[in-house]
């Protein structure tokens, strides 16, 4: 098949016996026919849709050259009328159907700037699309670069597809000072570790806070980097930050166990009850115990976890200190220690307590973000980290199925949080 080909069947007039979706029809089982029939592949170099592309594109092009100088190509009208065209000049585009060389129309004053395919532009929109999209589901830069080649027959450098992933950072910088809800009434607050190579490799946390919307729905607030020493300075500087962005009331916080943080929302939010992940806490009460004693220790904490009072969890919480705080004295003061926070959701009914007591909430956004962490190995610096955490996090939920699920498993909570809360989420909604 050959170009020609191509721009006679491209350039058909429809026929008047049928409607336009018809001709389409007809053109495009034509166009195949004629590939098959020639040996032509449809797709692949040199492919059918490889050459339509080069042709969609120079048409495109030779119609803004001539809206640009006002006259067609080998018009009369275009000769001694001042700037004119000058031949063209052959470039190669990286496009979704693999590399096209094209030919771009100039025009000898040099003002004419192509839109569809901008002056020193490699790359169609749809490529960069596609290798975030690639880069958010945890594929590293070299898997990135040996899928463009495998499928599409390009060559493109890493450094070209860090330059594409680069384009993410303005957004999540307006993504990061965006305005939020006056009101939550969940915000739960994690910190996972990336490794940074700062001179040495390092573990570096990330912190991710996600809230609950008062209309049931996932909202990630932000991200932000630390240098390992998390206190009640660092924490503070987050809280102040989503406050500042319009966050005036979040009804409970929940956290495992991070230092500094309660008294950080104290001061932040005074009517804000602080929790500790429980699950969390029973997790890291196993740190403490030889593996063959885990499930007995479960097997009595779990009264703690389930008593009806704070009253009845300290009677049960005795009984287990006296039955393992010899061999155990660690477990019992890290239950101690984080006493304070572990109680505030045994005053709650059980619907709050069977959504609260645990981060899960936002354990399962972390173990995408984990994923494409763990792909990567190190980064260069806190920036490269925190591009990969924020594409992570907007590859979540695509289909928009993760929200409805959300939005079923919440509802009832709220309503308790409202009357628990003494009407301060109806008093957002209004």
């Amino acid at each position: 098949m050959t170009s020609d080909n191509v721009t006679e069947v491209e350039t058909a007039e429809p026929s008047e016996a049928g409607p336009a979706q018809s001709v389409d029809d007809r053109l495009i089982d034509e166009l195949v026919g004629r590939a098959r029939a020639e040996g032509l592949q449809l797709t692949g170099e040199g492919g059918l849709l490889q050459q339509l592309t080069k042709r969609l594109l120079e048409s495109a092009l030779e119609g803004e050259i001539t809206d640009r100088l006002g006259y067609a190509k080998h018009d009369p009208a275009g000769k001694n009328g001042g700037n004119s065209r000058n031949g063209t000049r052959t470039k190669t585009v990286l496009t979704d159907v693999g590399p096209v060389e094209i030919t771009v129309p100039r025009d000898r004053g040099g003002s004419f700037e192509p839109r569809i395919v901008k002056k020193r532009q490699k790359r169609l929109s749809g490529v960069d699309e596609m290798v975030i999209s690639l880069a958010a589901k945890g594929l590293t830069t070299g898997e990135v670069q040996a899928h463009l080649a495998e499928v599409y027959g390009a060559d493109v450098s890493r450094q070209t597809i860090s330059t594409i992933t680069d384009k993410v950072l303005e957004g999540m910088a307006e993504w990061q000072n965006r305005p939020l809800d006056a009101v939550y009434p969940v915000v739960f607050i994690d910190a996972i570790h990336v490794k940074v190579r700062d001179g040495a490799v390092a573990n570096r946390p990330v912190c991710v806070a996600l809230a609950v919307t008062t209309e049931e729905r996932r909202d990630i607030l932000g991200l932000w980097a630390g240098d390992g020493g998390e206190g009640a300075k660092h924490w503070m500087h987050i809280l102040t930050e989503i406050k500042n962005r319009g966050v005036n009331d979040v009804l409970m916080l929940v956290c495992d166990g991070l230092k500094g943080l309660p008294d950080a929302v104290e001061a932040v939010w005074p009517r804000t009850v602080v929790q500790t992940c429980v699950v969390h806490l029973l997790r890291n009460s196993f740190r403490y115990a030889a593996r063959q004693d885990w499930d007995k220790i479960a097997r009595v904490l779990k009264p703690v976890c389930t008593a009806a009072t704070e009253e009845a969890a300290l009677e049960r919480f005795a009984e287990f200190a006296d039955a393992w705080g010899r061999k155990y004295p660690a477990i019992v003061r890290l239950w101690e220690n984080a006493w304070e926070e572990f109680t505030p959701f045994l005053r709650f009914d059980t619907e709050i307590r069977r959504i609260v007591c645990t981060t899960n909430a936002i354990e399962s956004v972390n173990a995408r973000i984990r994923r494409a962490v763990k792909a990567r190995g190190h980064f260069p610096n806190e920036q490269a980290a925190l591009k990969c955490v924020y594409m992570a996090i907007m590859s979540l939920d695509p289909t928009g199925k993760g929200q409805a699920r959300w939005t079923m498993r919440w509802k009832t909570a709220l309503n308790a949080f409202d009357i628990t809360f003494d009407g301060r989420l109806s008093a957002a909604r209004q």
